[in-house]
């Protein structure tokens, strides 16, 4: 088997934050996800927020600058026997319900 990274990635939601019954349905989503792909899921991640550092030779600036299309929201790592696999597993995760999402599948090198 595989490990394989999910990167998220969705628009930025307006500045209204889900009420706490819409954040127990998300995270319902996700847990029905885990438990259907339970020999796939290796670790759920998390989500990420959106403010950073950016270590560089030059120093540590705040960050990250990537165009807010390209903002990585969260992770999770994957087990699979192949790239389709993942993709299998990648196509039912619940961000998939989220207007314009993106989620860049990558083979881990396994060091």
């Amino acid at each position: 088997m595989n490990k394989y990274l999910f990167l998220y990635r969705n628009p930025p939601a307006p500045d209204r934050q889900p009420s706490p019954e819409e954040m127990q349905q998300m995270m319902a989503q996700w847990e029905q996800w885990k438990t259907k792909f339970k020999d796939h899921v290796h670790d759920m991640g998390d989500g990420l927020q959106h403010t950073g550092r950016v270590l560089e030779s030059s120093g540590v600036t705040d960050g990250p600058f990537a165009e807010s299309k390209e903002i990585v929201g969260g992770f999770s790592i994957v087990v699979a026997e192949s790239y389709d696999d993942a993709l299998r597993v990648a196509r039912e995760c619940p961000i998939t319900f989220m207007p314009g999402y993106n989620i860049e599948v990558r083979q881990m090198m396994g060091y």
